[in-house]
């Protein structure tokens, strides 16, 4: 598959640079990664995702740091290298340091073992682990 072209703000639509320029307010910087570029090739996806990424990465019950954290853990399991490096350095501007990092990819490797055993033995669900109710 090729790569799509990046659009940059100069050339983009009305709708994109609406999109690009809450981007850019929002993280309080002057530029907008290639993500975001990638995906405006088709504005709908870009400004339905750029929404549920600011409501879902705002600050709540998690905090901001916890919520890169499990980001970058996921994107470590899907082997996404764009994602890891992108919220590796959101982390890290977070307060994420080495030892941090080294946790949390060595839980990443562990539950992606011990999911693999249990999907492989199938084991069945221990009736305390189960909601109530079910």
């Amino acid at each position: 598959m090729s790569q799509p072209e990046l659009v940059d703000y100069a050339a983009a639509g009305e709708e994109v640079r609406a999109v690009y320029d809450d981007i850019m307010a929002t993280r309080k910087t002057d530029w907008v990664n290639n993500f975001w570029r990638a995906i405006a090739n088709h504005p709908a996806t870009l400004r339905r995702t750029w929404e549920s990424i600011k409501q879902i990465m705002a600050p709540g019950a998690l905090d901001p740091l916890t919520k890169e954290l499990i980001y970058l853990a996921v994107s470590a399991t899907n082997q996404c290298s764009y994602c890891m490096a992108s919220h590796t350095a959101s982390a890290r501007g977070k307060g994420m340091n080495d030892e941090m990092l080294g946790e949390l990819l060595a839980v990443v490797g562990m539950a992606n073992e011990t999911n693999a055993l249990a999907a492989g033995y199938q084991v069945e669900i221990d009736e305390r682990f189960k909601p109530s109710g079910r």
